[in-house]
């Protein structure tokens, strides 16, 4: 598979100031055109660094993709640094300085010196219209490798990468079809999903590899096959997808990109059913999650966030007395929270938690990272015991993502 290296410049990315989101997006889409991604880079805005990254990456790649650096500013030193390992000069490109021109005509700007500075390229590039900014893209070649460098802006970089630089690479180098199908699920820990699938795992043909990538709380099992026909690599990896189904049944909840919550949602909408939530650790972050799929005003009726044991009691229906002999991380608390809530907003099904998300309040009996979660709904109140550790953004994500998929699983009855 042909091989390609990242090169990200810029200070920024270095100190943490920005998240470098172009790669993992720009090795997505080159893995989609059967290009491999052999390294990614982060070099500072230094000329001799950025020189010896180049120098470096020639070595390992046949193709180089380089963002960042590229503005009109005296601290944006790429198109310079790229003049002199290319041996060329910087020359003024009138079609370029038309297009900054035209966009900045359409925002009413008036253009200065520094920004005509953007029409001034390397001689030995060939242009790309970034029609989404100011900085061109420049296709470069050397020895039999290929350099691109892109501005550091994402949606100018990906615009840039979408209209000139994959077609170009796709008619340039014979790639293979890749085909890649994720299965989700829910429920079970990485090690165990992988006991349960051993003999399957063993049995893949070899132009079908499996990758296990966990996520609080989830599971994804990503098949990704390797052929010189896409539709035939398509139909194998499909099939190989369909034999998890018996094995696993219960705990997958979709493919490829689908979120528990927008699943959650779909059955509801199938079965024109409703749904509400009393939350207490997840202090909301459930319904935000439901909430946060388009039309979901079709199924969820409301929240009582009750974090007080106060707004338990008075809102909730929660007897004082189990709260005492209890506490409020019990199942006989998040029990009559699910039922108090689904009775006063009248749905189908409720949802209700209780734990103790820390990094404090725990007790021997009780510590950090305990969660009740419980499900009323006309057949009953189902309840679950969870105990997430001590990272509390952790245990907030994870309680939300196991009522969801409670409730789906009582929706589809996969017990």
């Amino acid at each position: 598979m042909m091989q390609v290296e990242i090169i990200t410049i810029g200070d920024e990315i270095l100190i943490g100031q920005i998240v470098d989101t172009n790669s993992a997006w720009m090795g997505e889409q080159l893995n989609l055109i059967g290009l491999s991604v052999k390294q990614i880079t982060s070099v500072s805005d230094k000329r001799e660094d950025i020189l010896k990254a180049l120098e470096l990456a020639s070595t390992r790649a046949k193709v180089v993709l380089i963002t960042g650096g590229l503005g009109p500013t005296s601290d944006d030193i790429t198109k310079p640094t790229l003049c002199e390992y290319f041996n060329s000069k910087l020359v003024f490109k009138p079609e370029v300085y038309k297009e900054i021109e035209r966009i900045f005509g359409s925002r009413g700007f008036v253009i200065t010196d520094v920004n005509r500075k953007q029409a001034e390229v390397p001689e030995c590039a060939t242009v790309m219209p970034n029609h989404n900014g100011t900085a061109p893209g420049m296709w470069f070649e050397k020895e039999d490798t290929i350099y691109v460098s892109m501005p550091g802006v994402p949606f100018e970089m990906k615009g840039i990468m979408s209209d000139y630089v994959l077609p170009r690479l796709k008619e340039r180098f014979t790639t293979q079809a890749i085909y890649h199908k994720t299965v989700l699920t829910q429920g079970m820990g990485e090690s165990m999903v992988a006991a349960r699938i051993e003999d399957w795992e063993k049995a893949l043909p070899s132009s079908i590899k499996l990758a296990y990538l966990p996520q609080p709380g989830m599971v994804r099992l990503r098949l990704t096959g390797v052929d010189t026909n896409y539709e035939r690599i398509k139909a194998l990896v499909e099939a190989e997808a369909e034999k998890l189904i018996p094995l696993i049944d219960e705990l997958i909840y979709g493919y490829n990109d689908d979120k528990m919550e927008s699943v959650v949602g779909q059955l509801l909408a199938a079965q024109h059913a409703t749904l509400a939530t009393a939350e207490s650790c997840t202090g909301g972050y459930l319904a935000h999650l439901i909430t946060s799929i388009p039309g979901s005003s079709e199924y969820y009726k409301g929240s009582v966030v009750s974090y007080a044991n106060s707004i338990k009691t008075a809102l909730l229906d929660v007897k004082e007395s189990d709260l005492e002999a209890y506490g409020a991380v019990s199942e006989q608390v998040v029990s009559a929270m699910a039922e108090g809530v689904r009775k006063i907003m009248g749905t189908d099904y409720a949802l209700a938690t209780s734990g103790i998300a820390g990094p404090d309040g725990g007790t021997p009996e009780k510590p950090v990272g305990i969660v009740w979660i419980a499900l009323a709904s006309a057949s009953g109140t189902k309840t679950k015991l969870l105990n997430l550790g001590t990272n509390r953004q952790r245990t907030i994500h994870m309680t939300a993502i196991n009522a969801l998929s409670l409730l789906r699983k009582e929706i589809s009855k996969k017990f």
